[in-house]
């Protein structure tokens, strides 16, 4: 991670660490400390939390304008609400990296999180725009107001299925927190349920919520990862991720299957270039 210190500011020597570590693994309790934690596990760690932070981060950034451009005043409202809870999960995280010895000012005075690339652009698939952290779907434009809320609805449902894993993560701290974050992130899944069932059901804007579906859907299957990846193995074996990347895209694909059968809309095929999708799947906001 190109610009942030990912060494674990324990003093004590990693063998030691290791092994406490693994106690209390096999033993159920959670790890609390970088005392508790292996180099290995704290690299790991830090990587997926960092990709928590900054999405969170670039998708409230991403939603600002939407408090403007939204259809009334009670949707001003609730976009406001939307994306002062997106800055506080970033901030929630971006505290459990300070814990963790991470410069998050420094970190996240380096990067733009305002960057966003053209709709028409050729999709990114496993690349991003930049050097920060966010999963590559936060660089796409918010164009309409379909367009926001079938980001809410495939999205922050995707990132819902990904965040079920951290509910029981092996890291005590992340785990606690992801559960106040979790909540509010369901009530947007909700949200977005709410106008995408609205558009969909009425005769004038399907078309264009049809279209928003084509558009995020398969950017939405893209950020879980490939099958059985090496890098997926040891989230597991530390027990920060609990299922195969392709467990998760399916449990997702499943809901948004149900809903769309139930709202008349067409799910888009989505047939996997698995060489042009990351390595394994990233901790979305």
């Amino acid at each position: 991670m190109e610009g942030v210190p990912v060494k674990n500011p324990s003093k004590l020597p990693d063998g030691e660490r290791e092994k406490l570590m693994w106690e209390k693994i096999r033993a159920g309790e959670s790890i609390e400390n970088p005392d508790e934690m292996s180099d290995d596990y704290y690299q790991n760690l830090v990587t997926l939390m960092l990709q928590q932070a900054d999405s969170e981060l670039a998708g409230a950034f991403g939603y600002v304008p939407w408090i403007m451009k939204a259809p009334t005043t009670e949707e001003k409202l609730a976009v406001a609400n939307i994306v002062k809870d997106e800055v506080r999960h970033a901030r929630a995280m971006y505290r459990l990296l300070e814990d963790l010895g991470i410069d998050v000012d420094a970190h996240v005075a380096r990067h733009d999180y305002t960057l966003r690339v053209d709709m028409k652009s050729d999709d990114l698939k496993d690349k991003r725009a930049a050097d920060d952290r966010r999963v590559n779907i936060f660089y796409y434009t918010i164009d309409t107001w379909a367009d926001f809320v079938m980001f809410q609805f495939c999205m922050d449902r995707g990132a819902g299925h990904q965040l079920e894993d951290v509910r029981k993560s092996t890291y005590g701290p992340w785990k606690r927190e992801i559960e106040r974050i979790f909540k509010e992130e369901m009530m947007h899944v909700n949200h977005g349920d709410y106008w995408v069932k609205k558009m969909a059901l009425d005769h004038p804007t399907k078309p264009e919520v049809q279209a928003a579906l084509e558009k995020w859907y398969p950017r939405t299957m893209n950020i879980f990862g490939k099958p059985k990846t090496h890098r997926n193995e040891v989230y597991r074996k530390y027990g920060l991720k609990l299922r195969d990347n392709d467990e998760v895209r399916k449990a997702f694909a499943h809901e948004v299957s149900l809903k769309c059968s139930e709202w008349a809309l067409r799910l888009p095929d989505w047939k996997p270039e698995w060489e042009k999708i990351a390595e394994d799947g990233v901790i979305s906001g």
